[in-house]
């Protein structure tokens, strides 16, 4: 929130950005690898030039889709990025107002749910003195996971049954909590670099479930997402964003040595240069922009209420210019 409040004071309030500038926020971890690739490359203000159009770019790091979504509907920024499950609920939300829609994924990458609990193989393991830990419990990627396996297992209505057991801490202190053992939170649903760390750090963590295999394979975690106000109004810098995008989806396949250390360098990671490589070069991985079983959440959601709106598929949520890629 002070990094929203931050950004915002930084901003005329309430002034959407004319062509030729953009705002863009992101939040921390390397499925933001994309966003540091254009930064550091200028790729923006490149592929404006380009098309005769020299682009302001204003970046900033917020975290938390709460903070972010509260920026983008005040008019003091112009792209946002979260996970799939808040994005969607932006669009339900803003469906006939601002209209806020998708712009480009930001990759596929599985979060893990964790747990020390040797007795845990499955949800129905869990008991009422497990605790899982969660960016944001109830609403964020992860609980909304969570809560469409829940609802396979144990019925619609029962959609939040783990709810009761999951807490709010950020990643960073639930890797450390499980590789500790020493706290009451022995459950951790895992982005990367976390997952490596806490499986790499204490043997007695263990893996219950993917992402992954809760959605039927490979599926978008974050997304980029705007208002239909800036993409209609903004053509030129739209485009050169998206282009943007492409080229830096297409450098980092093809330069995962370098596409480390841009990360390191962006973020200030202290993250061994060594594990950022492994991370990149996991299979699992990938920094694609085009969408991949993001309708499994839209439909997923709609069907236990968490949105209003149904999709009739996942072109209905983004943007022309990502609906001529194979997406999902």
């Amino acid at each position: 929130m002070a990094g929203a409040i931050g950004l915002m004071a930084a901003m005329m309030p309430g002034q959407a950005a004319a062509e030729g500038k953009i705002r863009i926020a992101q939040q921390f971890g390397i499925s933001y690898l994309a966003l540091d690739v254009i930064r550091d490359q200028k790729l923006i203000e490149k592929h404006g030039k380009e098309a005769g159009l020299d682009i302001d770019v204003e970046w900033a790091t917020v975290s938390g889709a709460t903070a972010m979504n509260e920026a983008l509907l005040s008019d003091n920024l112009d792209i946002a990025a979260a996970g799939v499950p808040p994005a969607l609920t932006t669009w339900d939300r803003t469906k006939g107002r601002q209209d806020v829609k998708m712009v480009a994924a930001l990759g596929s990458q599985p979060n893990y749910l964790l747990t020390t609990n040797p007795n845990i193989h499955s949800l129905k393991d869990f008991g009422p003195s497990d605790r899982i830990a969660v960016p944001a419990a109830g609403v964020g990627f992860q609980s909304r996971t969570l809560q469409i396996e829940a609802a396979r297992i144990f019925g619609k209505d029962n959609f939040q049954k783990l709810d009761d057991i999951t807490v709010s801490l950020p990643h960073p202190d639930a890797t450390a909590a499980l590789i500790s053992g020493g706290t009451e939170v022995n459950s951790h649903f895992s982005s990367a670099p976390f997952y490596y760390q806490a499986l790499q750090g204490n043997k007695a963590v263990h893996k219950v479930i993917s992402s992954y295999d809760i959605l039927g394979g490979p599926a978008t975690f974050n997304v980029l997402y705007a208002t239909t106000a800036f993409h209609d109004k903004n053509p030129k810098t739209y485009a050169a964003f998206y282009a943007a995008l492409r080229d830096a989806a297409d450098w980092i396949s093809t330069h995962k040595a370098e596409a480390a250390d841009t990360f390191t360098r962006q973020q200030k990671s202290k993250l061994s240069p060594k594990l950022v490589l492994e991370i990149i070069n996991d299979p699992e991985n990938d920094f694609s922009i085009v969408p991949k079983n993001t309708f499994v959440y839209a439909s997923e959601l709609y069907k236990i209420g968490v949105l209003k709106n149904q999709a009739g598929s996942w072109k209905d949520y983004f943007f022309p210019e990502a609906q001529g890629d194979a997406g999902s």
